[in-house]
């Protein structure tokens, strides 16, 4: 494990560390599919793989690193609570997971959240605590929640077996792909505080070490994409509103950086219209519901298409949770 230049000395994950991740998984998770469309390679003029977590267990990829992380905690503090904060794909997923091993969840959540999300975290009897998004910090709530009440902290992204967990997406993926006799050039991962991209870049680079990876951000929040330009970590101080909720953090984490600063080859950034338009392509050629943040990268593809054309692409569709009636609005305006 690499544990240089923190002055954390916190390990990072490893290649060994996804595989048995893989193994804690088994019985727990899907392994999903990779959806090849030959109308969409044809369309697009490349080849063109379709991960789909958004058919996981909870209705996005999340559960993988929320379980993986929660199934790890010492049996003798079950008792006490699990702490979260999430705009909704980890909330429910922590939620899920902690009424799996007979723990109590109370997850920090905005107060403008998609009502799909808020509902479904309800649905595994989560405490919610509810914040502004643009006015509190939801790292500081929930650490004065556990300084009041007690209780472990599992973060969204920034902890070596959450990252490790999503690593396990890459796993299969490489898997997949060896089945088919196919070798991917191009990844395109959403892209949050950066567990997903970076648990995914270590499992891909172990078998494809010259495929390139890309993170994808919306704009107005694309701290990864910056920092990875810069080689620090950046701090966005100006917010603006975006239909991607599961992707609007200010800053990359501290353990999934240094991850993808070494295997990354860059980052993505794509407005709310791209996305809009990605959401209704994924309907009309994949027949997928897809919620914004889940759609990014292939906004991302779309957007880039000329930069990828006669590629193997792979793009993570990272989520399905959507509200209805947001969804048949975006369906109704012309793709």
């Amino acid at each position: 494990m690499d544990s240089s230049g923190s002055k954390d000395r916190v390990n990072l994950p490893s290649f060994p560390d996804i595989s048995i991740a893989a193994q804690r998984l088994v019985g727990i998770i899907r392994h999903t599919p990779l959806l090849e469309s030959p109308i969409v390679n044809k369309k697009l003029e490349a080849k063109i793989f379709f991960k789909l977590e958004s058919k996981q267990r909870t209705g996005s990829f999340k559960i993988r690193g929320a379980y993986n992380r929660i199934s790890q905690i010492p049996l003798e503090t079950r008792s006490r609570n699990i702490i979260a904060f999430s705009s909704g794909n980890h909330a429910q997923a922590v939620a899920a997971v902690s009424k799996m091993l007979s723990f109590k969840a109370t997850i920090v959540m905005p107060e403008d959240a998609p009502k799909i999300k808020i509902s479904a975290t309800r649905k595994y009897d989560a405490n919610i605590v509810f914040y502004n998004r643009l006015t509190q910090n939801r790292e500081d709530i929930a650490r004065s929640l556990i300084a009041e009440n007690g209780g472990t902290l599992v973060p969204p992204f920034d902890h070596p077996l959450v990252i490790a967990g999503q690593g396990t997406i890459g796993l299969e993926i490489s898997k997949q792909l060896g089945a088919l006799n196919s070798k991917p050039h191009v990844l395109l991962v959403p892209c949050s505080g950066g567990g997903l991209v970076s648990g995914i870049a270590i499992a891909i680079k172990q078998k494809f070490k010259e495929a390139k990876i890309y993170s994808v951000e919306p704009a107005g929040y694309d701290d990864t994409a910056q920092s990875l330009k810069s080689g620090t970590r950046e701090v966005l101080s100006e917010f603006k509103p975006s239909i991607c909720d599961a992707l609007l953090v200010p800053t990359p984490g501290k353990l999934t950086f240094r991850i993808n600063q070494r295997l990354l080859s860059g980052g993505l950034v794509v407005t709310d219209s791209a996305v809009e338009n990605a959401m209704r392509f994924a309907h009309k050629f994949l027949g997928q519901t897809l919620e914004p943040s889940g759609c990014a990268a292939l906004a991302a593809l779309l957007e880039n298409i000329e930069k990828f054309r006669k590629k193997t692409v792979v793009v993570v569709l990272s989520g399905q949770n959507v509200d209805p009636q947001f969804f048949a609005k975006i369906l109704n305006e012309r793709i």
